[in-house]
């Protein structure tokens, strides 16, 4: 059963917890507002607590090990699964990005006025507790499972919360993450069987891979499979067109925690299990990633300049970023995926922040348009203060986490013959996203308002920031800065972890040395919550 301790039923209990409470509110309609608030209060706030303190336990000397591992019998031991968990320096990150978001989307959906709350809090607490299990499995199947459990309640929320075309772009959202998800189990079931090892336990896996490899035509196989369903859970282009209307017509809780943190899902398999098991798949296809990473980048970019809709821009956005992403995986290199790791942590947080403070606009403005807006700074100065930031650290200002994710990916593909030719056109995505994020901020909080709206402004109607507004978005931006001061926080341990999962190439000898991480120093919307 593992090192049975207190560590580790904490751990077991970030994920509980959130499903307990969650089935508690499902039953609870008729609890008083302030009852239903602390209930759901708890559920959404002890997996960051326990996150926290684990992250305090942990012990950076089990490199190639996993703290407070947790084995727990199925039932299906005979096939050898086993609800094993544990975290690592790359999952340790990701587990205290998913308590993050998930406290600022719960608090913040505590407070809006969707119908039926009790509901909508017991499906964002059933997302939650299956994010929490996807990034503290060890087991490759439970991975899977918590992935989809998650998202069972993502299309649950689009469909009964959803703003105007809920119901076609939950149809082709479901559509292209059925395919994904189909692809990316049979890659996971394929590694089992080739391998022989008759366990789903990554460290099982890891350990005997890394003394027998697989042959490569096995390898380049099982790699496509994963890639390409991970990708699609991803946006990978051109898998993409899913996400940005998935997004714009999703209730703001369910679009947080799904940009934030559920598409990390297929990043992290592929930064987990496929690149450092499937080392000679990963190079077969290796020019494959780097033209539809480019895509995501360059061509997704240019859609992203072309929106006039708020919520779609943000949602061209997140795509477009996740190319930087695959263009850091595509070094298989340390750097690259350090680089890759702290962009999912920092971008998850950003994009989080970015679609609640639309919402926010949306309740102030009545639209998404950004041709219609102009001047709400006037009125709400702390809300523009917001945007602006979190717009800042969505381009790759220095001084938030997305700097150092950005900034280090590009480092990576600077440093190999193979990768330096990409960096002009990735450099170019800086450039545009600069462009329509300051385009952004200047049409809806400065200049003259638009006619229609400056009747809006004089109205008196609209408010700055409430208390139930600023508490989330500040614990987003915390994390930012404090991932964009202090990069160590998780840079350190996640060196450590990569250094055994990626071999040291002689090109890239001279920035691992460095670690650039040092060890040392359409209509409006119907939106109504």
């Amino acid at each position: 059963m593992g090192n049975l301790d207190s560590n580790s039923l904490l751990l077991l209990a970030a994920i509980l917890v959130p499903l307990v409470v969650g089935t508690i509110l499902l039953f609870g309609a008729g609890f008083s507002t302030s009852t239903r608030r602390s209930v759901a209060g708890f559920g959404f706030g002890l997996p960051l607590i326990i996150g926290i303190w684990l992250y305090c336990q942990f012990e950076s000397s089990l490199v190639g090990a996993y703290n407070f591992e947790l084995r727990l019998p199925t039932g299906l031991e005979s096939i050898g699964i086993y609800l094993h968990l544990g975290l690592n320096g790359i999952s340790m990150p990701l587990f205290l990005l998913a308590g993050t978001v998930g406290l600022a989307a719960g608090f913040y959906a505590m407070h809006s006025n969707a119908e039926r709350p009790h509901l909508y809090l017991a499906l964002l607490l059933f997302m939650l507790g299956g994010l929490m299990g996807t990034f503290a499995s060890i087991d490759v199947f439970f991975f899977y499972f918590f992935h989809e459990f998650a998202l069972i309640p993502t299309f649950l929320m689009i469909g009964i919360w959803g703003g105007a075309g809920r119901r076609g772009a939950a149809i082709e959202m479901t559509i292209y993450l059925t395919l994904g998800a189909l692809l990316s189990l049979l890659g996971l079931i394929a590694l089992y069987v080739q391998s022989g090892v008759e366990s789903f336990s990554l460290l099982e896996l890891r350990n005997y891979l890394s003394a027998q490899p697989l042959a490569e035509t096995v390898q380049n196989n099982i790699f496509a499979l994963l890639l390409f369903g991970f990708g699609i859970l991803v946006s990978l282009f051109p898998f993409h067109s899913w996400a940005p209307k998935g997004y714009a017509v999703a209730p703001t809780g369910a679009a947080m925690l799904h940009a934030g943190v559920l598409k990390k899902f297929g990043l992290y398999g592929l930064l987990q299990i496929a690149a450092p098991l499937l080392p000679a798949g990963g190079e077969y296809w290796f020019s494959l990633i780097v033209w539809l990473a480019l895509g995501n980048v360059l061509i997704i970019g240019l859609v992203t300049l072309a929106q006039k809709d708020l919520k779609m821009m943000l949602g061209y956005s997140s795509v477009m970023h996740m190319g930087y992403a695959f263009l850091g995986l595509a070094c298989f290199s340390v750097v690259g995926a350090g680089g890759v790791l702290l962009l999912m942590v920092a971008h998850g947080l950003s994009v989080a922040l970015l679609f609640m403070l639309a919402t926010c606009i949306y309740h102030r403005s009545q639209t998404f348009d950004l041709s219609a807006m102009g001047g709400l700074a006037q009125k709400a100065p702390v809300l523009a203060a917001f945007f602006v930031a979190g717009t800042m650290a969505s381009i790759g200002l220095p001084g938030f986490g997305n700097f150092w994710g950005e900034f280090t990916i590009f480092v990576a593909l600077a440093e190999s013959p193979l990768t330096r030719w990409l960096v002009a056109p990735a450099a170019l995505g800086i450039i545009i996203s600069a462009i329509y994020g300051l385009r952004a901020v200047a049409n809806i909080f400065f200049g003259p308002p638009k006619e229609g709206f400056a009747k809006r402004l004089e109205s008196g109607q609209i408010k700055d920031l409430q208390g139930f507004e600023k508490l989330p978005a500040c614990i987003l931006i915390a994390g930012l800065l404090l991932t964009g001061i202090f990069p160590r926080v998780f840079s350190d341990d996640a060196n450590r972890e990569l250094m055994g999962l990626y071999p040291q190439r002689e090109t890239l000898a001279p920035v691992i040395g460095a670690a650039v991480l040092p060890a040392e120093p359409e209509a409006p919307m119907e939106v109504n919550h």
